[in-house]
């Protein structure tokens, strides 16, 4: 069979890959930072305890956590990365203090070498472990524990509500009294702390910190390794030679497809079939889909502009209702399941379109699921909310409230609701599709891919419930990026692949053998980079330095298959062209166009700008990860969930033609807007941080001092720019869709079927 070795190698990339994240998973238990019993002073002076620390991560998480600032450069952009901004206070503090107590003088006045030296004392003082294995202590200095207590001493102020920090609150975009019991911030602190430990202080027996020296930080030495600048030449060697090998394989395989696939139907084979009650009852799955869209793109505009009004929009105080921390986590929560409704729906409309049957009480199901979904997303939005205005315990924040961990932020018992939802949804796609493994056998290659993806995409949430109220933070982010990475970023393009390959080959546009062939090989390609590539975000999270080699080198073989993305978009320009039928889904395939473009530009060019270990260690927690995380987040698979809704909304109006004037409207809007909002406003903030970064080190790129300059106030005001050409160009989408509904996006005229009558399925 022409398949079988395309499946043994999928089969090979699967085993192998797991094999190598799980091993260092494993490992990642022994190199973590450690979560001491206790700190002590060389005194015997307690200052923290392990149920301190463990305490204030829960607080953390309780105030939003990743998304008000940032820790080991992971999170939010507008507050600083809260361990870079210690970690710089602690060292100052301590040099200042040895400079007035020796020379009578601060740091900053001192000669060149008086200054090294004092640096030199400094790196002795701090990177040294004094974690004690045996009794599990971490003993400092009293001088140390005096730094401690100043700059713990600064954090709850700025946490609570000294007026003398409301400026710098303002700037930060935080309200008074983010935590409100003293009992918790003394705790917080111990967290913040111990975070910042992680980064200043040596693995034992070597000479990084548990952190491989981020954040960079000339003070004490805590600079790039030989490690990521090895890592990073290989990779750019890897990418180069990896578009050589599949430039040369596209060549090979130019000519090796029949003529008789390129034969298109000269009627719809599609629309000539009448939706079943099931596929009628996936509708109202598209209008959530629009209406929690709109909503996003309304919080991501009341987001930006946090950044430059503080607590205010347009001097309304909406802080006071849903302050920053609460806006960023619906916006980027509800991206994920805006898209993952979308996707889901299509599915559901799919499965029996594809194999001709509706299974006994489909619809039923269908509905149950849809009720589900929105009580998912009602409750756990409003557990968020519920949870930044301190009005849970912290144990019930964990199960209903926030997570605090960016992208994963629901509360677990809507994680563990979620993962039922999906096994749900699984089981009504697969009972509806499973007879088409019987109808339709020259199939049946590419009906177990789209089974395979679609299994996946349930599995491969279930990591995020793999930490627990007090894992050690390495552990969490290590399985929260596997939901990131592999269930977002990975196995939804497997899915959307399939399926988009299920809707040609179903149109006749698209041969069996072509799309079996060309969906598995694509399969292959994507997942050999992009199942270990998941190191790529764990670079700096208290993994061990092998992580710098496989991150390297396989996200840089995530791009290879991106750089040839344009064949796949002309493929489709080729196939909206192939009979005059076809001009009905011009938009749908106008849409997978754009999610090409930005694939190459978006997931490819900007990914790999910030993805080498050299990169990142400067760019991680700037304004380039989000350059990235919009076009990439939303310009594939924000863009593909619209191709895919509308192309269900087109079997769903099967009897009228389209007005695709406001379509079209919005989606050059959409695609201007979002290319302008990075361009003019995100790329180059992102880059005067970089350069800041570089030179003064990530503690001043993401400080107050330098997001307050005019210049970068002046780029995030033009940021109005593409926000509002975007947000006019969802509106005019969301018009249409209503308008399908009502009326005025349909016209009176008669589309030409394949058959003389609609037959159902």
């Amino acid at each position: 069979m022409r398949y079988t070795r395309l499946w043994i190698s999928l089969g090979i990339v699967f085993i192998v890959s797991f094999a190598i994240l799980g091993y260092y998973g494993g490992r990642l238990v022994y190199t973590e930072p450690p979560v001491p019993k206790q700190v002590v002073t060389t005194d015997g002076t307690v200052l923290f305890t392990k149920e301190d620390i463990q305490t204030g991560q829960n607080v953390w998480q309780s105030i939003g956590g990743q998304e008000l600032g940032s820790i080991w450069g992971h999170g939010a952009y507008v507050a600083p990365d809260w361990t870079a901004d210690w970690l710089h206070r602690e060292s100052m503090w301590l040099l200042n203090t040895w400079a007035m107590k020796d020379q009578g003088k601060k740091y900053s006045s001192l000669n060149d070498e008086t200054k090294a030296a004092l640096r030199e004392r400094l790196k002795k003082e701090i990177r040294k472990n004094t974690y004690n294995e045996e009794s599990k202590e971490i003993v400092i200095s009293p001088l140390r524990a005096e730094a401690i207590k100043n700059i713990g001493q600064y954090y709850i102020s700025l946490f609570s509500d000294d007026p003398a920090l409301d400026k710098l609150r303002d700037t930060y975009a935080m309200p008074k009294n983010v935590i409100k019991d003293p009992a918790r911030l003394k705790s917080f602190v111990s967290f913040i702390w111990w975070a910042t430990w992680s980064t200043e202080t040596n693995r034992p027996g070597d000479q990084v910190t548990y952190t491989n020296n981020f954040p960079n930080e000339t003070l004490i030495d805590n600079k790039p390794t030989g490690e990521m600048v090895i890592w990073s030449v290989i990779s750019f060697v890897l990418l180069l030679g990896g578009i050589g090998g599949l430039a040369w394989y596209y060549a090979s395989q130019k000519h090796e497809e029949s003529e008789g696939e390129e034969s298109y139907p000269e009627r719809d084979p599609l629309l000539a079939l009448s939706p079943t009650p099931s596929m009628k009852a996936t509708q109202k799955y598209f209008w959530v889909v629009a209406a929690l869209w709109i909503v996003q793109v309304g919080l991501g505009a009341i987001t930006g502009h946090y950044q430059v009004e503080g607590n205010s929009f347009y001097g309304l105080p909406i802080a006071d209702w849903i302050p920053y921390a609460v806006t960023r986590s619906w916006h980027t929560q509800l991206g994920i399941f805006w898209i993952a409704t979308a996707w889901l729906a299509t599915g559901l409309f799919i499965a029996p379109a594809v194999s001709g049957h509706e299974p006994k009480f489909q619809r039923l199901g269908v509905n149950i699921l849809f009720v589900c979904l929105l009580i998912i997303v009602v409750g756990s939005l409003f557990g968020q909310w519920l949870a930044t205005r301190q009005q849970m315990n912290l144990t019930t924040n964990f199960w209903f409230g926030h997570q605090g961990y960016e992208y994963t932020d629901i509360g677990r018992f809507w994680q563990i609701f979620l993962t039922i939802g999906l096994f749900l949804w699984l089981f009504l796609l697969t009972r509806a599709i499973w007879p088409a493994f019987k109808n339709l056998k020259e199939s049946r290659h590419l009906l177990a891919l789209f089974l395979l993806a679609s299994t996946a995409i349930p599995v491969f949430y279930i990591p995020g419930l793999m930490w627990g109220q007090h894992s050690n933070l390495a552990m969490a982010e290590y399985w929260r990026w596997w939901v990131v990475h592999l269930w977002v970023e990975g196995f939804f393009e497997v899915f959307a692949t399939v399926v988009m390959a299920f809707l040609f080959t179903r149109m006749g546009l698209l041969g069996i053998r072509t799309a079996t062939s060309s969906v598995l090989f694509s399969t292959i390609i994507f997942l050999f980079g992009g199942i270990i590539g998941t190191f790529h975000h764990l670079y700096f999270s208290g993994t061990p330095t092998g992580v710098l080699a496989f991150g390297a080198t396989f996200s840089a073989l995530e791009v290879v298959p991106l750089v040839f993305i344009g064949f796949e978009a002309y493929e489709n320009l080729t196939r909206s062209r192939a009979r005059k039928w076809v001009s009905e889904y011009k938009w749908p395939i106008y849409f997978f166009m754009a999610v090409s473009f930005w694939n190459l530009v978006g997931a490819g060019l900007f990914g790999f700008f910030i993805n080498p270990p050299i990169s990142l260690y400067y760019m991680q927690g700037l304004n380039t990860t989000p350059v990235h995380a919009h076009t990439a987040l939303f310009g594939v698979y924000g863009m593909l969930g619209m191709g895919l809704m509308l192309f269900c909304l087109r079997g769903l109006t099967v009897k009228r033609g389209w007005k695709t004037g406001s379509l079209k409207f919005a989606f050059w809007a959409i695609n201007i807007g979002l290319a302008l909002m990075v361009l003019i406003s995100l790329l180059p903030i992102g880059l005067m941080q970089t350069w800041a970064s570089v030179q003064h080190g990530m503690w001043y790129a993401r400080s107050a001092a330098f997001m307050s300059r005019d210049i970068v106030h002046f780029f995030v005001w033009m940021r109005i720019v593409g926000d509002t050409i975007f947000a006019i160009g969802a509106l005019a989408l969301v018009w249409f869709i209503i308008g399908l509904k009502t009326g005025w996006s349909v016209t009176d005229k008669r589309l030409d079927y394949a058959e003389t009558e609609a037959k159902k399925v």
